[in-house]
């Protein structure tokens, strides 16, 4: 049996150049997927690069102007219990207190959460409908990618090698502003997600300016339930048109069958998840 390699490079460049010298290695900050599925023989790589230790990587940065920055290396619980995360970006810090115990959410990264690709994720739901994006690095600079483009399919994404993800950029919300991170689960909140729903709505009045509607576990990848948010923008907000809303997102999704639920059960949660956290952030945004 071939020994695993252990690397823990102390830049992002350095980083950057070992994921291209093994290409069979996997990048590990709190472990808390990769090591599971190591144990569980679902990952078998032949290197693991830490970088735990990347000086910066745990910062927390917000602007008025450029909105929020977070590095790859902060965790569920700095989100959790972040002041300006919680006052500008509730949606996230709901996510975040949702995923696993608080055990996990000290070691669990935001950039771990983004790169393991599962749609179950707790944060994703919650960056997608903050129109958030991600950082990316390699040898040849920096390029900025949107959530929403960043999957490919289950634990899939558009990282190619020598890339690694540095960072979340999430812009401002503007004035009268909501955000909701429902999730249903099997038994416990610790459990994944079922289903999970982000919403965010800006209000004028009664009058949905605007709204953005994100599916985790609902299709192959984490979604933007487009025709929801269509069939809400510019419209008052009443009990039907949110009814149709979610209708039109369980019409766009494609849920499948599984141990923990089937499909059909996934559309009712759904329809019934969108519905409400659409209503919460509207109320919130007022």
């Amino acid at each position: 049996m071939t020994a695993l390699k252990y690397l823990a490079p102390a830049t992002l460049k350095e980083a950057c150049a070992l994921l291209l010298e093994h290409r069979d290695a996997r990048v590990i900050a709190g472990g808390t997927d990769l090591v599971v599925q190591m144990k569980q023989g679902e990952a078998r790589p032949g290197c693991v690069i830490n970088i735990a230790a990347i000086a910066g990587q745990d910062a927390i940065n917000y602007t008025e102007r450029d909105g929020l920055r977070l590095g790859a290396l902060v965790t569920m619980t700095a989100i959790r219990t972040s002041p300006i995360i919680n006052q500008k970006y509730n949606i996230l810090s709901q996510a975040a207190g949702k995923l696993g115990t608080w055990q996990v959410q000290n070691r669990a990264t935001i950039g771990g959460n983004l790169c393991n690709a599962a749609t179950s994720a707790d944060t994703i739901p919650a960056l997608l409908a903050l129109d958030a994006s991600a950082v990316i690095v390699s040898a040849k600079g920096e390029r900025e990618v949107p959530v929403e483009d960043f999957f490919t399919g289950p634990g899939k994404t558009i990282l190619s090698p020598g890339e690694l993800v540095a960072g979340i950029r999430v812009p401002p919300l503007p004035p009268h502003s909501g955000g909701v991170y429902l999730k249903h689960t099997v038994r416990k909140a610790l459990d994944l997600a079922i289903i999970g729903v982000g919403a965010v709505a800006v209000m004028d009045g009664d009058i949905f300016k605007d709204v953005r509607i994100a599916l985790g576990t609902a299709a192959p990848k984490p979604i933007r339930a487009r025709n929801a948010e269509a069939a809400l923008r510019g419209r008052k907000m009443d009990d039907n048109i949110i009814e149709q809303a979610a209708s039109a997102a369980v019409a766009e999704s494609s849920p499948r069958d599984s141990l923990r639920a089937t499909a059909e059960y996934r559309r009712e949660l759904i329809a019934a998840l969108v519905a409400r956290a659409v209503r919460q952030a509207a109320e919130q945004a007022g």
